[in-house]
Order: C-alpha cells, then sequence, then structure tokens
C-alpha cells in the first residue's frame, strides 16, 4: 500500500509522492519561547515526531525542520517583566524545551533555525513582496502584506476574504498603523522607543524587528527551497498564520510552497482547546510529576493526529494502564532482536494502518494483538516483532521492570528498605507485619510481587 496524507489544502487523503523520489523535506511551525511548553505543544510535537519516523521507516531520507520563534510581542513583555534579556529568556526556554522533548522520546528535527538568525532573510522576502506590488510602508513606518492583491488568498482556510476574520494575532482595525484593509497583515514592526535594543534591526524600512507570519516563509524557503514537500503544524495555525505563509512565500516566488498541509488536533481540557491564554494548560513539566514520559507519550499516540484529544488525569491513567498491558507482554520473555519484514500479517497490518495518514490508532491496536500473541504463546520472536513495531511510534524499548516501576515521586530507595524490613519480618515468622508492609506500600500504588529468586514491586 501506498501512503496517503490528509491534505488541509486539498481536503482529501492524497497518495504521497516526493518532489525528489527518496527524499522528503518537511516543514513543522514550533514552539514561541517565552514559557515552558504545555501538552498542546507535546501534542504537535510527538504528531510529527511520529511522521518523520514513519517516513524514515519507509525508506526516506527526511530533511525535518521546526523553527523556534525566538522575537515576539510575548517575548518581549515577558524578558521586560523578568528584567532579563530577550536572548537570555529565550536560551533558558529553548533549555527546557530540548529537556521535555527529550523526556517524551521526541527525535531532534534536522534543524532548529531560530527566527533571530534569519532576519536577512525575512527583509530580502519583504523587499521582494513590495517591488512586486503585495507590500507597502504605512503611515507608522510598519510594513504591511496587502491581502487582496494575492488571487490565493483564502485557499487554505477555504473561505472567501468577506468571509475571514482576523486571527490572534492580526490588528482586526485600521485605526492604528494606518492599514488599507483590516485583513493586511504586518510583515516588519516600525521600532518602539519602549523596546530594548536587541530587538532592533537596521532595514530599508527604517529601524525595527519582523512580523510573526514571516519568519517562517523565509526559513522554510531558506533550508528547503521554495517548494517542498510536507508543511504541518497546530490546528490553530491554519489561519492565519499558514495562509499568511502562502500569501508571502508564492506571492515572492510565484510557486507552490507546500504540495501538502497537515494539521494535528487540540488537546482539549473541559471541551475548550489547552492554551496559555486561556490559562486552562499544563505544561509537560507539571504532567510529568505525575505520570512518566512513556504513558504522556502513549496517551498521544493512541489517537490519531487529527482528531480532538481530551486530557485528565482518568484518561492518562488508562493510557498507562493500556501501555502496562504491553510491557507485561513483553516482561514475560526475553524479546528477540528482530528486523521487520513487513510481509508478515501483523507487520503488513501496522504498515497499512500508518500508509493510510499515519493511522495510529488501528497501529496500536495491532500492537495489542501482538502481546496477546505473547501472553499465549510465549514466543521470543512474536515479543521482537511488538518490541520493534513499538519503537516505529517510539514507544516500548524501555526494560519492563524499569517502566514498570516508573512514575514521578517514587522513592525506590525507600521501597528497597520496606521490602528488605517485609523479608526481615518473614523470617521472623511476623507475618503480621509482612502484611502490614505490603499492605501500606499497596496504599501508595506499590504492588509487591514474591517470587522464588526473589521480591520485584511495580506501581499499581
Amino acid at each position: 500500500m501506498t501512503l496517503r496524507i490528509h491534505n488541509t489544502l486539498t481536503r482529501a487523503l492524497e497518495k504521497f509522492s516526493p518532489l525528489e523520489p527518496g527524499h522528503v523535506r518537511m516543514y513543522v511551525c514550533g514552539m514561541t519561547v517565552y514559557d515552558l511548553c504545555h501538552l498542546g505543544h507535546a501534542r504537535s510535537m510527538v504528531a510529527f515526531d511520529v511522521v518523520q519516523r514513519w517516513l524514515k521507516a519507509s525508506g526516506y531520507r527526511v530533511t525535518y525542520v521546526r523553527n523556534i520563534t525566538d522575537i515576539d510581542d510575548k517575548i518581549i513583555k515577558r524578558s521586560l517583566e523578568n528584567g532579563e534579556t530577550v536572548r537570555g529568556l529565550t536560551d533558558r526556554m529553548i533549555d527546557a524545551l530540548h529537556q521535555d522533548a527529550d523526556a517524551l522520546g521526541i527525535e531532534r528535527p534536522t534543524h532548529e533555525p531560530r527566527a533571530m538568525d534569519y532576519v536577512p532573510q525575512m527583509l530580502a522576502m519583504i523587499g521582494t513582496l513590495r517591488d512586486k506590488g503585495l507590500a507597502y510602508q504605512a503611515s507608522n513606518g510598519d510594513v504591511n502584506y496587502a491581502v487582496r492583491k494575492f488571487p490565493g488568498y483564502g485557499k487554505l482556510s477555504g473561505k472567501s476574504l468577506d468571509e475571514l476574520q482576523a486571527g490572534e494575532r492580526v490588528a482586526v482595525s485600521t485605526e492604528e498603523g494606518g492599514k488599507q484593509d483590516p485583513l493586511d497583515f504586518v510583515l516588519w514592526k516600525s521600532a518602539k522607543t519602549s523596546e530594548p535594543e536587541e530587538v532592533k534591526w537596521a532595514s530599508p524600512f527604517g529601524a525595527g524587528r519582523p512580523g510573526w507570519h514571516i519568519e517562517c516563509s523565509a526559513m522554510s524557503c531558506d533550508m528547503l527551497g521554495q517548494s517542498f514537500d510536507i508543511h504541518g503544524g497546530g490546528a490553530d495555525l491554519q489561519f492565519p498564520h499558514h495562509e499568511n505563509e502562502i500569501a508571502q512565500s508564492e506571492g515572492a516566488n510565484g510557486q507552490k510552497m507546500a504540495n501538502v498541509w497537515m494539521h494535528n488536533g487540540f488537546i482539549n481540557v473541559d471541551n475548550e482547546k489547552m492554551s496559555k491564554s486561556l490559562g486552562n494548560f499544563f505544561t509537560i513539566r507539571d504532567v510529568l510529576k505525575e505520570f512518566d514520559a512513556e504513558t504522556i507519550r502513549f496517551f498521544v499516540v493512541r489517537s490519531h493526529y487529527r482528531s480532538q484529544l481530551n486530557y485528565s488525569d482518568v484518561h492518562l491513567n488508562d493510557a498507562r494502564g493500556a501501555l502496562k498491558r504491553l510491557y507485561t507482554a513483553l516482561g514475560k520473555v526475553a524479546a528477540d532482536d528482530v528486523v521487520i519484514d513487513w510481509a508478515q500479517p501483523h507487520a503488513a497490518r501496522f504498515k497499512a494502518a500508518m500508509d493510510e495518514d499515519f493511522g495510529t490508532p488501528e497501529a496500536v491496536a495491532v500492537l495489542f494483538e501482538l502481546a496477546g500473541e505473547v501472553n499465549r504463546t510465549g514466543s521470543t520472536q512474536t515479543a521482537g516483532l511488538l518490541k520493534a513495531l513499538g519503537g516505529v511510534l517510539g514507544l516500548l524499548q524501555d526494560d519492563p521492570q524499569a517502566f514498570a516501576q516508573a512514575g514521578a515521586g517514587v522513592d525506590e530507595d525507600a521501597i528497597q528498605t520496606q521490602i528488605a524490613a517485609r523479608a526481615a519480618a518473614k523470617s521472623a515468622k511476623n507475618f503480621a507485619e509482612a502484611d502490614r508492609i505490603r499492605q501500606a506500600l499497596a496504599a501508595e500504588g506499590i504492588v509487591l510481587k514474591d517470587s522464588p529468586t526473589g521480591t520485584t514491586w511495580e506501581r499499581g
């Protein structure tokens, strides 16, 4: 079966064929680094991590670019509030982003460009747009994109210009800045006296800094070319950010920007999108205090990337229980190291699922089929296939016993001390004390398992 991907631009499943045979070029919008990443960011990072993993498993060479926005109104505001430089804030937040992503098993992209390093490329593109009559300088010094002069505007969101409503970062009135049309958006922001000098660049349009949308157009073009294979990001970026990227890139280059547009669904809390602006977000670090990293990843992976995903402790506990069943099967036998034979029936079903728009729910179902077979047969070969297919999704690579014991807030030394005390009580035939220790640990979610070789423990 050939890979098919749902293309937001055409609203259809399409057979995927890269522009360059054997090589996939993919750009995904990354984080604005003014604060810690929340679980909504994890959803996007994990989703496209799975995409690039499957592309590689399918034999493609992948150039994966995920940008970092390190210049932005929110970043400037937060740095001033904190009394630190913009660079100091963003360096700190990028380090935290990497730590969180690494914890979730998210592979680093091929390139991770920072907006501040690409201002010359942005200015060159803005100059091209001005020369083509698609941009103009307003009375306040800002350079704006003239939306109605780009004939294809609205094709990604599927709405006419009159239907489109300005989004979060698009001004909706012409009262300030002298916009010619409320839908026009800023390419270059004129410097303000209140802003720090480190966010002011010299330009043909006067001192200032880039708008948000132009960075992705400039960086994707510089690193992947005028046309590339896949552009991805969260569903909230479809409009206005990605719509504006198309207008900028195609307006400047006259070439189709991306062949396929992919958008992952939201993580919701009480049926509302998790976001910092709504104040209903949980940082990745908050959740890692309660749940192990692989459980969080599995919680995301077992749902289709385009679906809405509801967050709650109940759902995460359910995810941990399901993942534990897979690890329990692997814990029963020593899994062989196997090279996946995609003609093998389970592997073929896994591949068919992933080739249909990265169908992880169906692929995860195959993992449970394999776990059931391992439980029935004790086959080390089947266990090896289970582990290998899990690895394609970034799962099941931990030691089963280590996973069983994983979890924030667990004092392993204290548990081992209690296990030793229980063994001593049993040796002294003080079975009441031994039972008390077992029950006390159980009340803390720690389950003891006795065997001829000794006592082990796992989280309940």
